[in-house]
């Protein structure tokens, strides 16, 4: 398996494959953002947006690959404000039904977690639903969790849930001055 960071080009190039990686994410239960049944078009259509972020610094995205088919990814967002540069919100880690329990997300969160510091970043946030498997993965890695907000999102099903965000440390912060 191999984890390969895109660039604008390659998320175009490979758009067809994440979205079949979001559809398959969506219909499996994950709430990413999106209702089921998704349709491929809009997944499609989603993942093609992302590149202009990517080619501005402003999203970075990994893929994971067995063989010729992406079976992950994840991405970082990175804060656009001069006073919280030094943070990113990890987004949209997915890992494809057939290729979960293997370790997958946790490969795929550890590599987001060293490109933040290789980039800079000191301090990583996300949200994800509560009670979900995502949770252990995060837990286990380390991440603390804040609190819950109730009926945050809804379910892929369409049912109000609630949402846990969770920050993690890594690097070293610079000091102000």
């Amino acid at each position: 398996m191999n984890v390969e960071t895109l660039n604008e080009s390659q998320v175009l190039e490979h758009a067809e494959e994440l979205a079949d990686l979001l559809v398959d994410t969506v219909h499996s239960g994950a709430s990413v953002g999106f209702l089921a049944p998704l349709d491929r078009c809009e997944a499609l259509a989603w993942w093609r947006g992302r590149a202009a972020g990517v080619a501005a610094g402003e999203l970075a995205v990994w893929a994971a690959r067995e063989g010729t088919r992406v079976t992950g990814t994840v991405s970082l967002a990175f804060a656009d404000k001069p006073n919280s540069r030094h943070r990113a919100e990890l987004v949209k880690l997915m890992v494809r039904r057939e290729a979960r329990g293997r370790g997958l997300g946790r490969r795929l969160l550890d590599t987001a977690e060293r490109a933040a510091v290789a980039a800079g970043v000191t301090l990583l946030h996300l949200d994800t639903e509560t009670d979900s498997p995502a949770e252990r993965l995060y837990r286990a890695a380390g991440w603390t969790p804040l609190g819950a907000i109730p009926d945050y999102a809804a379910s892929p099903a369409g049912v109000l849930r609630p949402t846990t965000v969770y920050y993690k440390q890594v690097g070293t912060p610079a000091l102000a001055g």
